[in-house]
């Protein structure tokens, strides 16, 4: 029977170029997670590390995922996924495609290693120019990377997630609808509560921080889930919130990066652990959590992911800080909702 699980990605945790993935993987178990997700810059700073080399090349990533393993197995952590799996479908340039299928054949070596059986993919956010909102290029693209791990024994599994910022993908009914076309067992999605709100309820370069209609619009939103969403297609799902800008984040602000969507600028820089209001955390992201676990019925592992400007912190205590304000927001939530 499956039950609730905390896991975390250990890019939360700290900055691949400046903190230790044996620290941050020893601080979240110590604080009580059971999975991690690994970010693949940690992968690859380790490969740089061990071999002293600015370009690892699958040798190098290989055996690094082999060091990993050794470590996680040490202190007793499941991987859950290897992410993300980046500005794969709808290209333009169809060689650029191929790249990146012979660049799956390597991660799935990867993951196999890792223990896990789940990839993410997040919905591509390279500029309009670049990709095609084609829905039948976008599936035929899914289900060739679908097919190319049911061949797996086992499986591989791929999680698509919608990105708040993406270009065309951006919100969990978009997602929903690919996964729904694409129609293979091992093709299903990853529920991010940030993503969820930050596209449907919240605008970081709104003066309230919301959208307009943002309440009627969100509660749309959860009721759709409850009637289109497959459970079993839902491969884990992701519980974070977000600090509200103020000012705006508009040309001038600190955040800003000119051609970068304002959400994508949000994102890196200011997301929380839930339950962080003295950090400005504002998003409705319980009432996501609550329709997917509770109403829709999910249980599995829930990951609590960050990214934050407080990542690069090149403190030592980055990664100890992180997690145990991880495990805090996860034993607040397991209180809220009554989670086995």
């Amino acid at each position: 029977m499956k039950k609730f699980r905390p896991a975390i990605m250990s890019a939360s945790l700290g900055r691949a170029a400046v903190h230790q993935f044996d620290q941050k993987v020893q601080e979240a178990a110590r604080a009580g997670f059971e999975g991690i997700e690994i970010f693949y810059e940690d992968l690859e700073q380790l490969a740089k590390t061990l071999y002293d080399t600015d370009v690892p090349d699958t040798q190098h990533l290989l055996y690094a995922a082999r060091r990993m393993r050794v470590t996680l197995d040490n202190v007793g952590l499941q991987v859950i996924g290897l992410q993300p799996f980046l500005f794969y479908e709808g290209l333009k340039d169809r060689n650029k495609h191929q790249e990146l299928i012979k660049k799956l054949h390597v991660w799935i070596d990867l993951t196999k290693i890792l223990g896990t059986n789940t990839i993410q993919i997040p919905g591509n956010f390279l500029p309009a120019e670049e990709i095609t909102d084609d829905p039948k290029v976008i599936v035929d693209d899914m289900r060739e990377v679908a097919d190319i791990g049911l061949l797996q024994d086992p499986p591989i599994r791929f999680a698509y997630e919608s990105l708040c910022w993406s270009t065309y993908i951006d919100t969990w009914e978009k997602s929903w609808e690919i996964v729904r076309l694409v129609d293979r067992p091992n093709f299903g999605v990853c529920l991010d509560t940030f993503n969820i709100a930050g596209r449907v309820w919240a605008d970081p370069s709104s003066p309230d921080g919301k959208t307009p209609n943002a309440d009627e619009d969100l509660a749309a939103s959860l009721r759709r889930m409850l009637t289109d969403l497959d459970l079993e297609k839902v491969f884990y799902i992701q519980v974070v919130d977000a600090e509200r800008m103020d000012p705006p984040l508009l040309p001038g602000h600190p955040f800003h990066t000119e051609g970068n969507p304002a959400r994508m600028s949000w994102s890196r820089n200011a997301r929380t652990f839930m339950y962080e209001e003295s950090r400005g955390a504002y998003l409705p992201v319980e009432a996501v959590a609550r329709t997917l676990i509770h109403e829709l019925g999910y249980k599995g592992y829930v990951s609590m992911e960050l990214f934050s400007k407080t990542m690069s912190d090149p403190s030592t205590d980055v990664p100890k800080t992180h997690a145990q304000r991880g495990i805090q927001a996860w034993q607040k939530l397991v209180e809220r909702l009554s989670l086995d």
